[in-house]
């Protein structure tokens, strides 16, 4: 069965870096675009990066344009995110998703989600 596992997370102080993976089994990854969701408490779940299936395009929210970066590594099954410059308002439950084929950037264009992993920025 297909299982997306997402490692990476943890505590921070603003204006620090953590880099997330997402290590996907069970499918031909290098078929499938992939994303990065958050949710923080209280609030609904939210973009905030997809890449295509070859790496060649990318989409992120406008909240983390210029700190975040989306990329894989098709030979590993993995997709990473990179954030910098992190801030409290980042803290939330990251989680990554698998689409076939195309770019997408809602919820529910998604076919797999993993469990999540939590990262904290402290002020």
């Amino acid at each position: 069965q297909v299982q997306l596992v997402e490692s990476g997370g943890g505590l921070v102080q603003a204006g620090g870096s953590l880099r997330l993976s997402c290590a996907a089994s069970g499918l031909t990854f290098s078929t499938y675009a992939m994303g990065w969701f958050r949710q923080a408490p209280g609030k609904e779940r939210e973009f905030v990066a997809a890449i295509t299936w070859s790496g060649g395009s990318t989409d992120y929210a406008d909240s983390v344009k210029g700190r975040f970066t989306i990329s894989r590594l098709n030979a590993k099954n993995t997709v990473y995110l990179q954030m910098n410059s992190l801030k409290p308002e980042d803290t939330a439950i990251y989680y990554c998703a698998a689409r076939s084929w195309r770019i997408a950037t809602t919820l529910d264009e998604y076919d797999y989600w993993g469990q999540g992993t939590q990262v904290t920025v402290s002020s």
